[in-house]
């Protein structure tokens, strides 16, 4: 497998940011969107599918 470069990746700050501290970020890659802890800049990525990304907004929007 090889590892995703992301270091031109455009990272944006959820849009439910409370401005605490305590949220995500995405950033669209190709056919995929990448997700990062904000307070951990240099940690771990998610990976999810665009398909899979949507599905999971569809249900944030049905909660709502």
């Amino acid at each position: 497998m090889t590892a995703l470069d992301l270091t031109c990746a455009q990272w944006r700050t959820s849009t439910r940011s409370s401005g605490n501290g305590n949220c995500v970020e995405v950033a669209g890659v190709p056919g995929r969107v990448a997700v990062r802890d904000s307070k951990d800049r240099g940690g771990p990525v998610l990976l999810f599918g665009s398909s899979t990304w949507r599905a999971f907004l569809s249900g944030l929007d049905a909660l709502r």
